[in-house]
């Protein structure tokens, strides 16, 4: 898929928090002909610690330089930083997949807490698709918040998408029915919906949100083609908490992570793929249209720990 790609310019600028971080911290440890003892495994791991990419990968990296130091093919601490680089670009491999758009409507749902920035993603995916020469259209079935469907259809407006409502309060499963009617009946390329991520009654989220899919698939079988979770990377462990429990309760296709220009802690992109196995489809990394970008491993890992 040609979508959001060649952008590792804007990549590396919503990266540059997490890069300077890494980049002051990883000079300091692995300084040029450093010997490489207790005292420097005990910093590097503090530090990939707290650019939040984990203990369990802090321990598994410096067992991966602990065996390149007994066959010699490592001596000093500067030779340190290019495995590190070999190291997260082969944790982030199996993480580069497209997102599923082989399909007339593709059917998008987008999943999220309150925040994290997930009816702008929609919006911001949705314009790009439009750019690509696709027929787009946006379901406002973040019913419970009156301000989510404003939201929504001022960035309809905005991007010339058409957006499928009901009034604030009404049954969302009824606003993704017409939604995947409208698009199938319109011979549109891709539906993306807008979800609740939280609610104003006692019911369930998690129901709620399987409900949903139980609509869509009913009217579209095999679709939702993507259940993506939209995630704040600001928020760190806790982001990776929320990811487990949407994809315990409604079953996750990958993650878009936002607001990556506003962290130092950009390793949150190899925790949620290590730890919940789930591919990353989309990244964000500042507030235009454009800055949501496909994942790519390479132009990632270049532009979270730059080569010397």
């Amino acid at each position: 898929m040609s979508l959001l790609a060649g952008l590792r310019e804007r990549l590396r600028d919503g990266l540059r928090r997490s890069q300077e971080f890494l980049a002051t911290g990883l000079g300091q440890v692995l300084e040029g002909d450093r010997p490489i003892d207790d005292a420097l495994w005990e910093e590097l791991e503090e530090l990939l610690i707290a650019a939040d990419l984990g203990a369990g990968l802090a321990a598994d990296f410096a067992n991966r330089a602990r065996e390149e130091l007994m066959f010699g093919t490592v001596t000093r601490a500067g030779e340190l930083r290019p495995l590190f680089r070999r190291f997260l670009l082969d944790a982030l491999q199996p993480a580069a997949r497209p997102l599923d758009l082989d399909h007339r409507p593709a059917v998008v749902l987008m999943l999220g807490v309150n925040g994290s920035g997930k009816t702008t993603t929609c919006a911001k995916l949705a314009a790009r698709l439009k750019a690509d020469g696709k027929g787009v259209l946006l379901a406002a079935a973040d019913t419970f918040r009156a301000a989510a469907i404003e939201q929504l259809e001022r960035w309809g407006e905005r991007i010339g998408v058409d957006v499928i409502r009901q009034a604030s309060g009404s049954d969302p499963a009824a606003v993704v029915f017409d939604a995947v009617k409208a698009a199938a009946a319109r011979g549109l390329d891709a539906l993306i919906v807008d979800t609740a991520g939280r609610l104003h009654t006692k019911t369930n989220l998690m129901d709620e949100l399987a409900k949903l899919r139980r609509v869509i698939e009913r009217q579209l079988p095999g679709a939702p083609h993507e259940a993506l979770m939209v995630l704040d990377a600001t928020t760190g462990q806790n982001g990776v908490v929320q990811a487990r429990a949407f994809h315990e309760g409604v079953g996750l296709t990958g993650v878009c992570l936002t607001k990556l220009d506003g962290t130092a802690k950009g390793g949150i992109v190899v925790r949620i793929v290590r730890e919940l196995g789930l591919p990353v489809k989309l990244l964000g990394v500042g507030e235009r249209v454009e800055d949501l970008q496909a994942f790519d491993p390479t132009a990632f890992v270049d532009a979270l720990v730059p080569a010397p």
